[in-house]
Formats: structure tokens, C-alpha cells, sequence
């Protein structure tokens, strides 16, 4: 009968990648829990209880049993339905803090059983409220201490005769996300092996005729000089291509590696329960169409016997390493060996990628098509690539994203180490919908996904021809210190569309320097223009060409070299080959060089040059424009620090909390706040908010209007009711009010015209001038919040001028934010009068991601306009929205 998974639960990869279910306890695990004590040799207890006691061991198992109450939680690790571990906290009647108690069954120590259940009761800690936790265990007990110092917390100890009292802070600093990244990055290693670098492999589903995708995969593996063991999974052959076959996988003489499955859906479930009762150690599925039973079920299977699962739904995996050679994909043919690993979940876009990287001779190291990626992920590959020695180019095309979070951490460890490029796929509104029925994923807006790859320091192209464009540039040439490029032409009018494209693409032509200029026309023919761009002219011979590019890659003058040739009758006619000089010339040129040859038929081909390298070589201008400017903008993501991120003062989270819970007793299901609420939350971080006042009758309007008028005593009307968000759209603003007399008509008009709805209004003072601005929070359903910032007030919809980044934001981001929107010029005041005051805006924008990440359930923070001046900044009009949600731990190591 076929595995299925019965009740909510977590699985997660122990440090020799074996896979354990986290779940918590229950009552019916007391028998197990029992004899998880009974079959600890007599010192483990001892050290667990401080004696031996069988007594306090059955105490213990009935008390882990207990009801799950606030301040008391219990977990459970589980493998292939036996308890291996038990974690649990208890905070009693105190506030803050609670006891800590860890078992691990005998035999399974050092294994990361106890640290892995820690992280997860940590998690469930802090989301109860609770700041650290207490262990007593005898000072003799290595193990746990080891355990505990491990765990990448802040611990003190304090020694009481035999025994040591152990405190664990359970602050989820950079520290402690580095620990567990590297516990998670072992143990994610160790469970990929199997699937590329398998010794074994069985492919089920080959037929005994031509045309069958298992049988594809089997002459892959067969042709490609597989250097392991192969096998067939048929029950009408004994043999297929030459490879012994077998009935069934339980009847194969021993378990394989990795099995590759390409039958029908209706026997993916059953072929995967047998796999994972035969000991295999992971799955890549091809076949596709699974319905939501049969992928339940092919999932529960993999999680129960611990199998990595590529797919379903996929093109397979490849290693070129030439101990290995394992091709078990069908693709038109084999890859290339060489440094670029590939991650994608379309089978088309595999391929070709595939061809396009074996063309450019620069290979492949690792491939895996995903699929529908119901196991491994991106962040998988990465891991995987960043560790295995060969690979130096990542290129990913994802269609979605499991922990966009966790993928952002490892992607800016990865990126520090090689580029990373993708296609940023689903620009538009049909190709986001097409990417979620396709992948079955949420679909993500480009704001969101550009925030992460802007954060990341991933390279993000916008087709597959730009990025085989530019991973041609990144293998063959080193990166250009910044963005300015020399322009060589033999002929002016490809000078000149080389000139546009470069700038079009962000990159600068500086002028060139006066001792440049005349040691250029030293050298070239006469009638050379020796500007930027250089025309060399149709006289120019090789060697002068040559003497003119070494002159500019070694002036650093400019980051980069484009050298836009045409073929002429002169050189011909000469014997003179323009392309020998671009790329025979001295070894090691400081900046790169990348030519242009309109009349060359493929997009980019890479040709051979001096002392081993490569000079790519692209059909037209636009295209070595964009691959410069890709790697100008890496130069500058890899000269930036990490970031840091700021503490405000002042911030208040469990006020916030308690806020937010008080709301939620009157408003389960959610919504807007109401003005009191809203101003009190935004007060928990201590964001400036313009005086303002409740009324609910005449009196109290004008009572308020009275006492915030200021000195000229205009003032604004804002009616409130629940529900309204727009008011602008409702008319249900009066501005410019004075006096008592406009105030008592604009309030009476309001009651007029909302009678029944209107609860009451909000009264403010008139604003001064400055800068309106926008700055807010939406929480996207699979990336987390995101912020948002840009021009604000009636302008915020018609302009659309805003910049976005993923909370958490480090003093960087909040530099990009500020800077990366057109109206930027605005706060800096280029043009005369005084800037407005950034530090205030940083410290808005640092307490905006506080409050985004302190508060789980907020779904959407408006605050429009933001009026901005040189004295600070204050918040006029304010919107906040809650919905009940569980608050997610993004970093808590887990399988998908």
C-alpha cells in the first residue's frame, strides 16, 4: 500500500542527509517514548536524568505526553515511523524563559538529531513569546554541551558542583543563521550524492522498442559511457541495449542509487514505494501528468524512506564529471564537460541551454531539470555547485520559488564565490499566469522577483539568448572594473550603433585622455578619428590594430574594449586578419575586450585567443552591450560590503504584539485597522506620525480643530468608516479648513453625505510643504513582506515610481530604496534648495522592516503621503491591514 502522509508535518535532513519527520507529540507516542528511555544504555541515562532511575525515564516519557499548552511544547524526530529524538520546553508559571530537555535514542548520537529538534523548538519558542531557554545537565556531559555551543546561540554557563546550568539565548542573529545554514548545507550535500554521484542506477519504464523516454534515457546513460552499474526495470525483457533488466526494483540484485522513472503516472506511486522499501537513495521522475493523488502519494513515498525526488515531470540529470559520465536525461545529445551547472524547470529550456553551452565550448558541470520541483529546489543546486569543485557558472531558470528567503541567503553566499544567472521569467501579467499553471506555483510579481535578484547579486537576463551572451562574456573574459567602455571601429556607422547600444545599456564612453589621444594617433593610419568611439578606419592593418588595443587595455582609460570590425576589400587585399589582432594579442590584457562582427551568423561564438583564453564574439552591438553591462553591474555588487542592519531605538515588539491580538479578538478574520489601532501600532516603532485627533460629534470636532489648528488654524477632515480605504476616490477628504465655521460646515456635509457609514473623523492639521512620498509593506504569499518605496500623495498611481526590496533590509538596501526611484533627484535636491532629511527616511524605512518582521499577520502597510523636508519627515495618512496567518519561520531548516 502506498505511503501516504497522514497528518501536518515537517521533514527535515540529519548531517548524513537522511531524512526525519519533526512533528509534535502525541499522546499514542508513549509507548514509543518509553522505549526510547528503556533502550538507552545505563550512562545515557544517567547522564539524561543524573541517575539511573528507569522511575524518572517513565515519568519523563508520560510527562513529554502531556497537552500542548501555552509555554510547553514537544517534538518529536522520526524516522520511517520510529521516534530517534525528543526535544521539549516548559516555561511554567514564569515569563519569558522555559526549562529545555533533549533525548536521542541509542546508537543515533552525532548524527544532528538533538540539534535539529533545538532549532525547531527554538522556532516554536520565540513564536510563544519566549526569549531563552534553561538546561542543567552534569558538567561531565560533553555531548550536550557540545550540543548546545554548537548551536550557533549566545549560551552562558554557571557551574553548581556537579551539575552546570546552561542559559541559550534565542536571539536569530547573522551568528546563529550561519550555524544553522551550515548544518543545513552538510546535510543537503550528503543527501544530493546519491543523485549525482550515483554508483548504481536503474532507469523503469525503458521499452523493448524505439520511442519510449525511459528507453531515451537508458542509450544516454548506455552511450555515454555511465561508469557505474546499470540496470532496466522491465518485466517483458531480460535485457535492453545491452543492459540486464529486471522485473520489478525490489528484484534487482541490489539497491541502486538512484532510480530514474519514466512509466505512466498511474505507476509513478507504486514505483516509488518500492523504491524506497528496496533502499534506493533517490528518484529523477520524467513522466508527467501526475493528478494531485498520484503526487501525494509519489511525495509521502520519498519523505517516508528518505529518497531525493527530481521532478516529476522533468528531462533528468547529468554529470559530466569523467570518472562518472552519467547522462540520465533525453536530450538531443550529450553535454559538453566544462564549469557551468544549470538548474531549470523547463525540459525546453534545459536543452537549450545544454546546446548553447556545449556550442560556446564552455560546458557543462552538473545538470538537473527540476520539473514541477516537488523536492529539489534552486537553493539545493547552489548548495551543490558552490561545494563541488567544478563548477565556476550557475545558470538557473526558475519558474518559482519554495523559500524565496532561504534561496536569497544562500544565493548572496553563492554569488560572492561565482556569478549566478537567470532568465527573469513572467514579466508580464500572461507569462506570470503561464509560470503558475505551468509550474503550479503562486504567481510572483516583477517587483518582487527583481527585488531579489537585485538583493542577491544575481544576474538577470531577460531571455536565453542573453544569458548564453552573457555566461560567454563571464567564462571568457575577466570583469571590467566599472561601467566605461572605448569603442574600436574600422567602420563609422558600426561605431555608432555600438555607441548607442552601450549607452542604452547603461554603460558610459568617457572621453579619452590627451596622452591617450595622441599615442593613438601615433599609431593608427592617417584619417583616423581618434575619439570615443575610435575609427581606426578601413586602412587600419593588423598591427595597428593591435598597437591601438593594447594602448587602450593598458591606459585605464576605460573598464572595457568594443572593437566593432566589418570586413573590407583593404584587408583582404593585405593579408591583414582583423580579428587575429583583437584576440593574439598580449596574454593577460587588463580589460576585457569583446568584439562585434555584424556579418557573423550566430549570436555569440567564442574564439580562441592568446595564452589559452577566449574573446567572445557577438552578431550585433546590443548584444556585447547588454553582456558588458551585466558585468559592469557584478563589479559593483561584488565591491559592496554585506550590509548591516539597524536596531531603530525605541521599538516596542511585544506592545506590538499585544496590539495586534487585541485587534484580532474583536476582528478574527481580519482587516483594516481602524485609526486608533493604526496609530498605535505604527507608535510600537516609533514612526513619526503628523498630531492628529479622533471626533465622533460636532463638538468634538471642533474642539479638536481648535487645538491643532496651529497658528494659522487651517486644518483637514478625514471621514472614517470600516472598510474605506480610498478616500481620495470617496470625496471624504476637507482640505483647508479655517475657522470654526468651515470646519462645522465641512463636518456636517461629511454626516450628510456618508449618513449610516461614517463613524467618525480624523482631524489633522494642514500640512506645510515639502516632498510627498510613499513608503509601505506587502506581504507576498510566497516571498514575505516586501517594502516599498517612491513618490507619494494623488501622483503615486499615474507615475508608478517606486523601488522595492525583500524584508529584512540592511543600511544598503535602504540606500537603494531611497535612491533607485526617479523622483530621487527630488531628496537630494540636485538642482538647488535643500535636501530633505535622509537619515529620517533611513530610520522610516529600517522601522517599516522591524514592524514587517515583528508582526506576521500584517498584510499591507500604507503610509501615503510621507511628507518629506529638510527638518524630519511625518506621516500624514497611514492604512494598515492584518489577516490571521501562523508566523513562518523562513530560515527554519526543512524539506519542501
Amino acid at each position: 500500500m502506498t505511503a501516504v502522509l497522514a497528518r501536518p508535518t515537517i521533514h527535515a535532513l540529519l548531517a548524513d542527509g537522511t531524512t526525519v519527520r519533526i512533528r509534535a507529540v502525541e499522546p499514542e507516542d508513549r509507548d514509543q517514548l518509553h522505549r526510547l528511555y528503556e533502550e538507552m544504555s545505563p550512562e545515557n541515562l544517567r547522564m539524561r536524568f543524573f541517575a539511573m532511575s528507569p522511575g524518572s525515564a517513565v515519568l519523563a516519557a508520560d510527562h513529554a505526553c502531556e497537552p500542548a499548552r501555552p509555554g510547553r511544547r514537544a517534538l518529536v524526530a522520526e524516522l520511517q515511523g520510529r521516534i530517534i529524538g525528543l526535544a521539549e520546553y516548559d516555561a511554567g508559571d514564569e515569563r519569558g524563559s522555559a526549562d529545555l530537555a533533549v533525548a536521542v535514542a541509542e546508537g543515533l548520537h552525532h548524527r544532528g538529531v538533538g540539534t535539529l529538534l533545538v532549532e525547531h523548538l527554538a522556532s516554536a519558542a520565540r513564536a510563544d513569546g519566549i526569549t531563552l531557554f534553561r538546561a542543567d545537565a552534569l558538567s561531565e556531559n560533553r555531548e550536550v554541551m557540545r550540543l548546545f555551543t554548537d548551536l550557533g546561540l549566545r549560551v552562558t554557563r554557571r557551574a553548581d558542583g556537579p551539575e552546570t546550568r546552561c542559559t541559550i539565548t534565542l536571539d536569530q542573529d547573522d551568528t546563529y543563521l550561519r550555524a544553522v545554514e551550515d548544518r543545513g548545507r552538510t546535510a543537503d550535500l550528503a543527501s544530493m550524492e546519491p543523485l549525482f554521484r550515483p554508483r548504481t542506477v536503474a532507469v523503469v519504464g525503458a521499452g523493448r522498442r524505439p520511442g519510449s523516454v525511459g528507453r531515451a534515457v537508458l542509450r544516454h546513460l548506455t552511450t555515454g559511457g555511465f561508469t557505474g552499474r546499470l540496470f532496466a526495470v522491465n518485466p517483458h525483457a531480460h535485457a535492453l541495449l545491452g543492459v540486464p533488466s529486471y522485473p520489478t526494483v525490489t528484484e534487482l540484485p541490489f539497491p541502486p542509487d538512484l532510480v530514474v522513472v519514466a512509466t505512466p503516472a498511474a505507476a509513478v506511486p507504486t514505483v516509488a514505494e518500492e523504491s524506497g522499501k528496496a533502499g534506493v537513495r533517490a528518484l529523477a521522475v520524467v513522466s508527467a501528468g501526475l493528478d494531485s493523488a498520484q503526487a501525494q502519494a509519489l511525495l509521502a513515498a520519498c519523505r517516508t524512506y528518505g529518497m531525493r525526488l527530481v521532478g516529476p515531470n522533468c528531462l533528468g540529470v547529468a554529470n559530466t564529471d569523467p570518472a562518472l559520465r552519467m547522462d540520465a536525461t533525453f536530450a538531443a545529445g550529450h553535454p559538453r564537460p566544462g564549469s557551468a551547472g544549470i538548474g531549470v524547470q523547463s525540459g525546453g529550456v534545459g536543452i537549450a541551454l545544454l546546446e548553447g553551452l556545449s556550442r560556446l565550448g564552455i560546458g557543462v558541470s552538473t545538470f538537473a531539470s527540476l520539473g514541477d520541483k516537488y523536492d529539489v529546489s534552486g537553493n539545493d543546486m547552489l548548495q551543490w555547485w558552490e561545494n563541488d569543485g567544478v563548477t565556476g557558472l550557475a545558470l538557473l531558470h526558475l519558474e518559482s520559488f519554495g523559500n524565496p528567503r532561504a534561496f536569497s541567503r544562500t544565493a548572496r553566499r553563492v554569488t560572492r564565490q561565482m556569478p549566478l544567472l537567470t532568465v527573469d521569467a513572467g514579466r508580464t501579467d500572461a507569462g506570470r499566469r503561464a509560470a503558475a499553471s505551468h509550474s503550479a506555483a503562486a504567481a510572483t510579481s516583477t517587483l518582487t522577483r527583481h527585488a531579489l535578484f537585485t538583493q542577491a547579486g544575481i544576474t538577470a537576463t531577460r531571455s536565453v539568448g542573453e544569458l548564453l551572451e552573457t555566461a560567454a562574456l563571464f567564462h571568457a573574459q575577466p570583469l571590467p572594473a566599472g561601467p566605461r567602455v572605448a569603442i574600436v571601429t574600422n567602420a563609422g556607422g558600426a561605431g555608432v550603433l555600438a555607441a548607442d547600444a552601450c549607452v542604452e545599456a547603461g554603460l558610459v564612453l568617457p572621453a579619452l585622455a590627451s596622452d591617450l589621444v595622441e599615442d593613438l594617433s601615433a599609431v593608427l593610419p592617417d584619417g583616423a578619428a581618434v575619439g570615443n568611439p575610435v575609427d581606426v578606419t578601413a586602412a587600419v592593418g593588423e598591427d595597428e590594430l593591435r598597437a591601438c588595443l593594447d594602448l587602450l587595455t593598458d591606459h585605464r582609460g576605460a573598464d572595457a574594449v568594443v572593437v566593432a570590425l566589418v570586413p573590407t576589400a583593404v584587408a583582404a587585399a593585405t593579408g591583414d586578419d582583423l580579428v587575429r589582432a583583437v584576440t593574439q594579442g598580449p596574454a593577460g590584457r587588463r580589460s576585457p575586450t569583446v568584439l562585434v562582427r555584424m556579418e557573423q551568423g550566430l549570436s555569440v561564438r567564442l574564439l580562441p585567443a592568446t595564452g589559452g583564453n577566449m574573446v567572445p564574439s557577438y552578431a550585433e552591438p546590443h548584444a556585447a552591450a547588454r553582456a558588458l553591462a551585466h558585468a559592469a553591474r557584478r563589479t559593483a555588487w561584488l565591491a559592496r560590503p554585506p550590509g548591516i542592519r539597524r536596531i531603530p531605538e525605541g521599538i516596542d515588539t511585544r506592545r506590538s504584539r499585544a496590539v495586534a491580538d487585541n485587534w484580532f479578538a474583536a476582528h478574527p478574520e481580519g482587516g483594516w485597522l481602524g485609526p486608533r489601532t493604526c496609530a498605535e501600532l505604527l507608535s510600537c516603532y516609533g514612526i513619526p506620525q503628523v498630531p492628529w485627533a479622533w471626533a465622533e460629534t460636532e463638538d468634538e470636532v471642533i474642539h479638536a480643530a481648535g487645538r491643532l489648528g496651529g497658528p494659522d488654524g487651517r486644518v483637514v477632515l478625514k471621514a472614517y468608516w470600516p472598510g474605506l480605504v480610498h478616500k481620495s476616490d470617496q470625496h471624504a477628504v476637507c482640505l483647508d479648513l479655517i475657522g470654526a465655521g468651515q470646519v462645522r460646515r465641512a463636518y456636517k456635509d461629511l454626516r450628510t453625505r456618508f449618513d449610516g457609514l461614517m463613524t467618525g473623523v480624523v482631524v489633522q492639521p494642514l500640512a506645510g510643504r515639502g516632498t510627498e512620498l510613499l513608503a509601505g509593506v506587502v506581504q507576498d504569499q510566497v516571498f514575505g513582506p516586501l517594502i516599498i518605496f517612491g513618490l507619494g500623495g494623488t501622483a503615486t498611481e499615474v507615475f508608478a515610481d517606486r523601488a522595492a526590496r525583500l524584508a529584512p533590509l540592511t543600511d544598503l538596501d535602504v540606500h537603494d530604496l531611497i535612491a533607485s526611484p526617479r523622483c530621487a533627484s527630488l531628496l537630494f535636491r540636485a538642482s538647488g534648495s535643500d535636501p530633505v532629511d535622509i537619515d529620517a527616511l533611513e530610520q522610516l524605512l529600517h522601522r517599516l522592516s522591524w514592524m514587517a518582521e515583528n508582526v506576521p499577520q500584517l498584510a499591507e502597510a500604507d503610509l501615503n503621503p510621507v511628507l518629506a523636508t529638510s527638518g524630519g519627515l511625518s506621516v500624514l495618512d497611514a492604512r494598515v491591514r492584518l489577516l490571521p496567518r501562523r508566523p513562518q519561520d523562513p530560515y527554519l531548516r526543512r524539506l519542501r
